[in-house]
């Protein structure tokens, strides 16, 4: 792989990685990845279960996004979007809408963000190309239409380079 890359600690019982320090960044050759990699595996425990290691290109980019859908018991299928990242939970930042999702209801969920000024151009880079994020959403409505064992999924973070979300990181409960 060009560039720095990441590694991961990876397993089905495993949540927040980030919390746990179980993610390496910016890690050039293969010297540091296997360090990091053996570092990665000592920090598993019993408690996780089955575990594996991925290693992917590092993603760089000014702006981090949520997504995903969850289960509500009163109301079914929700669809969300909002600030992601690791300051997801501090701004709150989110929109909400009952699936199924059509583009313009997703369309519209993108402005009812407080922050939906992070969607335009930012710090000298392009806005967010909004047929793709609306497309995300569109994809993630359809699947809890489809799946229902698809208890939730958080996509986060949705990190923007050059205009396009990029998912690095998902976390997928099924019943």
């Amino acid at each position: 792989m060009d560039g720095p890359v990441v590694v991961k600690l990876c397993g089905a019982a495993i949540a927040h990685k980030t919390e746990r320090g179980l993610v390496r960044l910016g890690l050039r050759g293969p010297d540091e990845v296997r360090e990091a990699a053996v570092a990665l595996l000592d920090a598993a425990t019993a408690e996780d279960g089955a575990v594996g290691l991925l290693v992917a290109p590092q993603v760089k980019g000014a702006r981090e996004l949520i997504a995903g859908v969850h289960r509500d018991d009163q109301f079914g299928p929700c669809v969300m979007v909002g600030v992601g990242g690791v300051l997801a939970e501090v701004f709150g930042d989110v929109a909400f809408r009952l699936a199924p999702l059509e583009p313009v209801d997703a369309d519209d969920m993108l402005d009812d963000l407080r922050a939906a000024a992070l969607l335009g151009p930012f710090r000298g880079e392009p806005p967010v190309d909004r047929d793709a994020l609306v497309g995300l959403l569109v994809g993630l409505s359809r699947l809890v239409g489809e799946r229902p064992d698809v208890v939730s999924v958080d996509v986060n973070p949705l990190i923007v380079v050059d205009g396009r979300p990029v998912a690095v990181d998902a976390l997928v409960e099924l019943a």
